[in-house]
């Protein structure tokens, strides 16, 4: 069994879309648009064939990320090295966005940084 894809809404699909293309590679399919419901979504696809659901709709509710709450947590990307770690880190960081934590190495002996991207969701940055 694998999972087949993660999914996340998004008050800005097209600024989501354009993030995770910028900094982790994403390759994204052509948009979904149920004129209905005004539904839409991309699949963004990665090196490794993991996939992110990037969706919006009218009406969400964009609640606080509080870092310390229940459910999930963040997502977790693995860049292949220490270096490209420090290196995605620091572009992150130039360009805006909150460094959390790292990079450092855990505990549990993971090598990471952790930001506050697109929409204040948690991403992990991994060897």
């Amino acid at each position: 069994m694998k999972i087949e894809h993660i999914a996340a809404y998004f008050i800005d699909l097209e600024g989501a879309k354009s993030f995770f293309e910028k900094y982790f590679g994403a390759k994204s399919n052509k948009l979904y648009h149920n004129t209905k419901t005004n539904f839409k979504s991309y699949f963004l696809t990665f090196d490794d064939g993991a996939r992110l659901e990037i969706m919006t709709k009218n009406e969400l509710d964009d609640a606080e990320k509080n870092l310390n709450r229940t459910g999930y947590a963040h997502l977790s990307f693995s860049v292949g090295s220490r270096e490209k770690v420090d290196e995605l880190t620091a572009k992150l960081k130039a360009d805006g966005f909150e460094i959390v934590s790292g990079p450092r190495t855990t505990g549990d002996g993971y090598y990471e940084s952790c930001i506050i991207g697109f929409e204040n969701n948690q991403i992990e940055i991994t060897v």
